[in-house]
């Protein structure tokens, strides 16, 4: 249809148009970030505190909850107890704390963390994991995911990326820093029982994920591999997080067990409800994520990294990762460790994702999707007692038109069939995209359509 200079005329046209779309991207989620920032959960108890109605409140809310979770009254007694608990869960919802989040990697992460899950399965009323605790990061897609051919063939892994990876972390300070950091406790023999001291070698894979800038974090994590050398290659990805020391136990617990155990750790608890938000399967969304962004999902799996729950890649030929447990003596309750472990394992969403920036053909950006307007999930424990709990909302995603935002739409044309996947929770905060600065693409539509006539006549030439 067009020639050679047309078609090189086009990519101009593109090459220049895309970075202001770009920028205009940026602009518009900074300034959505700026005007809906909520406070963290530390400042906003400190802020409470110093309210006499708040603090007082506040106060009676966690009597109210002390003596467990299965009552949330139960230290107190009587009707008029419990209107009073009410009351004070009430008057939270108007004060800072009921909206408050943490940041990942924050100085006081872990307090941050007691408050918000204190404020709430008091006000949720249960323990599900159906909300992250992290405030949303708003990343360029440029900033992580590289740059593919818009024209023709996906970008295929011609060389060993994960051992460049590696060569490029090196030659970056910080990256450099940090990977030493764990490097030397996940391999340092403790005793002759002992391998390594854990705690130490999760608690600096934290610290490298949280402070490495992603560009070599994640090429290390999600680097691709050619299909000449798939298995030296992948093994060295997998051996990315000394899986000896970080992953591997003595004896391989059950999935329920182990998930039970995270539960116990805010830390762990937080970044498992940040990884089911984040990367919630969804069968007919292109990309195979609710959420649309596998940007997050990367995020929310790779905060895994270093706790109790931390995964790994399986020897596979096919990209799947696991955290280290089975459902083996699950009696009753093997088709819920089932679909635990399958979240990790057949989980279509974190598999594109790491698809789309292994290969970088992550071209999201230019096909706008539909908005996907519910959820198919499977039925879990997560989710058996919604009904009966009067103060969990089920959600939908909002199918105002705004939605129809390509700013963080992300697919990859050569993914796996979201079909396969298991859902296990459901998103319970989708975000309202507004049209904003996005709609500047009318004037870039409309000077593309003008350039088409001049560029058509330059192909009849």
């Amino acid at each position: 249809m067009f020639d050679a200079e047309t078609k090189t005329m086009i990519l101009a046209l593109l090459y220049v148009l895309l970075p202001l779309l770009d920028v205009w991207c940026y602009a518009e989620e900074s300034l959505r970030a700026g005007a809906s920032t909520r406070m963290d959960c530390v400042r906003a108890s400190e802020q409470c505190l110093k309210e006499q109605a708040c603090s007082t409140k506040y106060r009676t809310m966690r009597q109210c909850v002390t003596g467990g979770k299965e009552s949330n009254f139960s230290m107190v007694a009587g009707l008029e107890a419990k209107d009073e608990c009410r009351s004070a869960m009430d008057a939270l919802k108007q004060s800072p704390l009921y909206n408050c989040r943490c940041k990942r990697g924050m100085k006081k992460e872990k307090n941050c963390l007691r408050i918000y899950w204190g404020i709430y399965q008091t006000l949720q009323g249960n323990d599900f994991l159906e909300d992250s605790p992290y405030e949303p990061v708003n990343s360029r897609l440029s900033d992580i995911f590289r740059l593919a051919p818009i024209l023709g063939e996906p970008a295929v892994a011609r060389e060993n990326n994960c051992l460049n990876a590696a060569k490029a972390c090196n030659l970056n300070d910080t990256c450099k820093k940090y990977r030493s950091a764990y490097i030397s406790p996940c391999t340092s023999r403790v005793s002759t029982a002992e391998i390594c001291n854990k705690r130490k070698c999760h608690k600096a894979l934290r610290q490298f994920f949280d402070k490495v800038p992603p560009k070599h974090s994640y090429g290390m994590l999600y680097c691709s591999c050619p299909l000449s050398d798939q298995t030296a290659c992948s093994e060295r990805r997998r051996q990315t997080i000394v899986p000896v020391c970080s992953y591997e136990e003595k004896q391989k617990p059950n999935c329920l067990e182990l998930q039970g155990s995270c539960k116990t750790n805010y830390i762990c608890k937080s970044r498992l409800a940040d990884f089911f938000v984040n990367c919630q399967p969804e069968p007919r969304s292109l990309s195979g994520c609710l959420k649309e962004n596998y940007a997050d999902c990367l995020l929310a799996y790779s905060g895994l990294i270093g706790t109790v729950m931390t995964p790994n890649y399986l020897r596979s030929p096919n990209i799947s990762v696991s955290p280290y447990c089975d459902c083996s003596n699950s009696g009753n309750n093997k088709d819920e460790c089932d679909k635990f472990r399958e979240f990790f394992t057949e989980n279509t969403c974190l598999r594109n994702a790491i698809q789309a920036f292994g290969n970088g053909t992550d071209v999201g950006v230019w096909q706008p999707l539909s908005p996907v307007q519910t959820t198919t999930s499977t039925t879990t424990h997560y989710q058996k007692n919604r009904e009966r709990s009067p103060n969990i909302i089920d959600n939908q995603i909002n199918t105002d038109p705004g939605i129809y935002h390509f700013c963080g739409s992300l697919q990859d044309p050569q993914i796996d069939s979201p079909s396969t996947s298991n859902a296990i929770v459901k998103n319970s905060s989708p975000s309202r995209q507004p049209a904003g600065l996005a709609s500047l693409l009318l004037p870039l539509v409309w000077l593309w359509y003008c350039s088409l006539p001049t560029l058509l006549s330059l192909g009849d030439l």
